[in-house]
């Protein structure tokens, strides 16, 4: 992907405009939006979202606070539903099926779909307990395949070597990059599907940035990741695709290169160079 730094010399006139963002036959749906409305109480939050999010892709989220990006990713996991006023229309396809069906079990689809949210929230447990704790709560007791599971996890949020000596010490007694990988690794701990990031970084100083940023990189391999960030730069350096939501709608939804260099609409070319926002 070329990365393209967001500034408002990077609009250039000779790129096509035609959006390749459906050219996707050769990896398959894992969430796609149809008509997704939602409201708190009166207020409309999100309005007609219709999206398609593909497998082992980074798909960032960006617009101003209170655009409903937040809003948007927790009801891929329908965390938003935790909120008593929240009402939900439309569909929301996981794999082809949809999760705002009765039928469809909340604890199956919050084990396939994890989430790191925008501050580092470890439990007041060891570092290997929460790792740990996952697993356990699917049933896994066998303290060999635990050993596993918490060396695999913390190898894969890049920790292990930092942690391996300290598994049995509080998890509070970490620094806040190194908390919000333990975070990432208690996430990969129940092998996810799909990893939802709510502002990952926000808290961060900027060498853990770099940290989670090369480790999204990574991830995306085995996991498909979606990230709201209101970092401009991060979106253009880490992400495959973006979506711009404006007001609770989507604006724009492209190929990130394409969203940076040639946006099809004003108000992502306003906001992406900090018109607005």
């Amino acid at each position: 992907m070329t990365v393209i730094t967001p500034n408002k010399n990077n609009f250039v006139s000779d790129v096509s405009g035609t959006s390749s963002v459906h050219n996707q036959a050769d990896k398959s749906t894992v969430f796609q939006t149809k008509d997704l409305n939602l409201w708190y109480g009166e207020d409309q939050a999100l309005k007609s979202i219709n999206l398609e999010i593909y497998e082992n892709e980074v798909t960032a989220i960006i617009g101003p606070s209170g655009c409903g990006k937040s809003t948007f990713i927790k009801t891929l996991n329908r965390m938003v539903e935790l909120i008593p006023v929240v009402k939900v229309s439309g569909d929301i396809l996981y794999r082809e099926k949809n999760i705002l069906e009765k039928s469809y079990k909340v604890e199956n689809l919050r084990t396939h779909v994890g989430m790191v949210f925008q501050k580092p929230n470890p439990f007041p447990k060891s570092i290997y307990d929460n790792i740990a704790y996952g697993p356990r709560i699917h049933g896994i007791r066998n303290k060999k395949i635990l050993d596993e599971i918490v060396e695999k996890s913390l190898r894969g949020a890049a920790i292990w070597d930092e942690v391996k000596d300290r598994l049995h010490e509080n998890a509070y007694g970490l620094s806040g990059g190194q908390q919000q990988r333990i975070c990432l690794a208690r996430c990969l701990a129940i092998e996810p599907d799909v990893i939802l990031m709510d502002e990952p970084t926000s808290a961060l100083d900027p060498i853990s940035t770099l940290k989670i940023e090369e480790l999204v990189q990574e991830l995306k391999k085995d996991y498909s990741i979606i990230i709201v960030t209101h970092n401009m730069q991060q979106a253009a350096r880490i992400s495959d695709k973006t979506a711009f939501f404006l007001n609770g709608e989507v604006v724009e939804f492209d190929n990130t290169n394409k969203i940076f260099s040639n946006p099809s609409d004003k108000r992502t070319e306003d906001y992406i160079t900090g018109r607005f926002g």
